[in-house]
């Protein structure tokens, strides 16, 4: 049997596929950007088709780079999670856009259902809250308003781009994981089922939706290539990385700093509930038995930074933050909220809008950009206070995704938060996590404590701040923070 794992990890900007060794290396990567589509303020829309085309053309050039499809072991997905895709069973074929995890055209519905009291049944059930965010809402708004849908009937298929992505891999299986189910606010948390309460509720099409399946296991296999390559592991992006960081005991906890950025805490068996704002999660399902996650997501991380370099043009590229950072004392009273598309936990403010705050004449465009990087250790901030409230107090933290491998980040991160961060050297973990469980669901390893030693070597940030400075700069944001939402 080979031991190759291939990996297929779709994320919002771009599309991958990766080829681990069981080992943990990284034996080749193929990428391919996705257009986003902005049709007015605040919707984000994905062509589905495109994800697709540039998905399997990366797959393609990894089967190959791997010597083949019989050199493949199995393959795991793991996915932005909250998009939602809408396709006709027969053809196959896109019936509309894709309503991307950040979109926030559902804000009005969520705050009417809010208003009308739904919102503590809908988190007792789901561990979530009524936010846009969510897929849900976006579903029950495309069923109203895009008649397409409702006249394809038996031939609608309604899911996650992991189900996409397998439908077109297989032919036609229709399946989800547990852990992105559990972000659809349709699913029982407790349970692992669809909820025809929540389906009622936000007018969801419940013959569309797939099958709820386990993370890891033989779910099926694709043909498209020179010979069949089992299909053996699925979880939404942030429990993906949970795994791929080795946070499989209660309390050990990670943040993802890529588009977005997002906080799991390991609890265990025990499903949590919090009182802050926080969610409740499916970390991962094996053998139909759940461990759970306390999740903070917030909402613009690595995209406020593609901001500042396409839109604002005071970045060429995001390497150049680091250098831009390091080269004034401080941030010059200068603080950046970036709230482009509302803001995440512990807020949710859906309506919230960005600002940069602080100005004077003393201020640069590194200031500006040092406050941008400094946003994202003040809102992992926010997410602590929460998290410690709420019981799940931080004692370590491991970071992953694209912008961590900025030193000054890693650094201000433990800094402002006095706590030892943990970076491994390979920072892809989302793609780790997805090739662990493809791993255990095909036999290479016993379970995800044997496959964690895939994760491999870390560095260790240990906090070096003054605690003046410290209060001082958390004064500061919490008082441009506390602007941003009394506007909202």
């Amino acid at each position: 049997m080979s031991d190759k794992l291939l990996v297929i990890d779709e994320g919002t900007t771009s599309t991958r596929a990766m080829l681990f060794a069981a080992d943990g290396k990284c034996l080749g990567s193929g990428q391919a950007d996705l257009t986003q589509h902005y049709p007015a303020p605040g919707l984000v829309e994905h062509d589905a088709a495109e994800i697709w085309d540039r998905t399997l053309a990366c797959v393609q050039a990894m089967v190959e780079k791997a010597g083949g499809a019989e050199a493949v072991a199995a393959i795991g997905i793991t996915n932005q999670r909250e998009t939602i895709v809408f396709w006709d069973k027969t053809t196959g074929e896109p019936l509309a856009p894709a309503i991307v995890w950040q979109d926030r055209r559902t804000a009005e519905m969520c705050r009417k259902l809010k208003e009308a009291g739904h919102e503590p049944t809908v988190q007792a059930r789901t561990g979530l809250l009524l936010d846009p965010y969510f897929s849900g809402p976006k579903i029950g708004w495309a069923m109203a308003n895009w008649p397409q849908l409702k006249e394809a009937g038996d031939r609608l298929a309604v899911g996650t781009i992991d189900s996409w992505l397998v439908w077109k891999l297989t032919g036609g299986l229709h399946v989800t994981d547990a852990t992105n189910a559990s972000r659809t606010a349709l699913m029982a948390i407790g349970s692992g089922h669809w909820d025809d309460g929540l389906i009622d509720l936000f007018e969801a099409p419940r013959a569309a939706l797939p099958e709820i399946v386990d993370c890891a296991g033989r779910y099926g296999e694709t043909t498209l290539f020179s010979a069949p390559i089992p299909i053996c592991g699925m979880a939404g992006d942030q429990q993906a990385a949970t795994i791929g960081q080795a946070c499989l005991n209660p309390g050990d906890t990670k943040a993802t700093f890529g588009t977005g950025a997002f906080v799991l805490t390991q609890y265990g068996a025990k499903q949590p509930t919090s009182k802050n704002r926080l969610l409740a999660t499916i970390a991962w399902q094996l053998g139909g038995r759940r461990a759970y996650a306390l999740e903070g997501s917030v909402f613009v991380a690595g995209s406020l930074i593609q901001w500042l370099r396409d839109s604002l043009k005071l970045i060429a590229t995001a390497p150049e933050t680091e250098g831009l950072a390091r080269s004034v004392d401080d941030n010059a009273g200068v603080y950046l909220v970036p709230a482009l598309s509302g803001l995440g936990a512990p807020w949710w403010e859906a309506e919230a809008r960005g600002s940069i705050s602080g100005l004077s004449f003393t201020a640069t465009r590194a200031h500006v950009i040092r406050a941008a990087l400094e946003s994202m250790a003040h809102q992992a901030h926010d997410l602590k206070t929460a998290f410690a409230a709420d019981g799940a107090d931080w004692k370590t933290l491991r970071i992953d995704g694209g912008m961590v491998a900025n030193d000054w980040i890693a650094q201000d991160l433990a800094d402002l938060l006095d706590v030892a961060v943990e970076r491994p050297a390979f920072t892809e973990t989302t793609a780790l996590g997805a090739a662990m469980l493809a791993g255990v669901g095909c036999g290479l390893f016993a379970d995800l404590a044997a496959a964690s030693a895939m994760r491999g070597k870390i560095e260790t940030f240990a906090p070096a701040m003054d605690d003046k400075v410290r209060q001082t700069r958390l004064e500061g944001w919490e008082k441009a923070v506390k602007s941003v939402v009394a506007s909202a």
